[in-house]
């Protein structure tokens, strides 16, 4: 079983991402869950937003970075939204990674190094018409990293919802979200 360091989008560890993280372990994988809010949690994208711009980015990758100390080297690592930024930081930078999930944004492969690193498979999932993933260029650095990597896999689904994996929140997508789980539960048992 996998051994996943999981990160949180902009609106906090809302009940949805603890949700995601609870399916995770009944299907057998550890998985640790930090906090980079401090247990602040908001109602709207707009105000987890504003509330990362105050803390600062570079804080909360910093934050999110730091959750891995002390943590064995060999684990996968995800995020959702504002949560990939340190989960494919590690994943291109630490040591030992067994893995990447990316949730509804990328960054191109340059951020974080040169190259994804070799023997480190990834998933990337979003939708085509989500104005965040498909609009602000993270599906285009989303399929440049599969175009690049040797072990990479994207899925996009139809729809235009950010988010669409948090069971907690009004852009839960039920029909995407099980389909989303069910290839991450086969990502992680490979």
């Amino acid at each position: 079983m996998a051994e996943v360091l999981l990160f949180h989008h902009a609106q906090g560890q809302t009940a949805g991402v603890l949700a995601f993280a609870d399916e995770l372990r009944r299907a057998g994988h550890t998985v640790h869950t930090p906090d980079l809010y401090d247990g602040r949690t908001f109602a709207t994208l707009d105000d987890g937003l504003a509330y990362a711009r105050e803390v600062g980015f570079d804080n909360l990758l910093d934050r999110g970075v730091g959750a891995a100390d002390g943590l064995p080297e060999e684990l996968v690592y995800a995020g959702f939204s504002l949560g990939v930024m340190p989960a494919q930081k590690l994943a291109q930078t630490r040591a030992g990674a067994r893995g990447a999930m990316l949730f509804e944004s990328c960054f191109p492969v340059s951020e974080f190094g040169t190259a994804w690193p070799a023997g480190v498979p990834v998933q990337i999932h979003g939708m085509d018409a989500d104005p965040f993933f498909a609009g602000e260029g993270d599906l285009d650095a989303a399929r440049a990293l599969v175009e690049s990597a040797e072990d990479a896999e994207l899925f996009v689904y139809p729809g235009d919802r950010h988010l669409f994996a948090d069971s907690s929140l009004p852009s839960y997508d039920a029909d995407a979200a099980k389909l989303l789980t069910q290839r991450v539960l086969d990502f992680l048992v490979r």
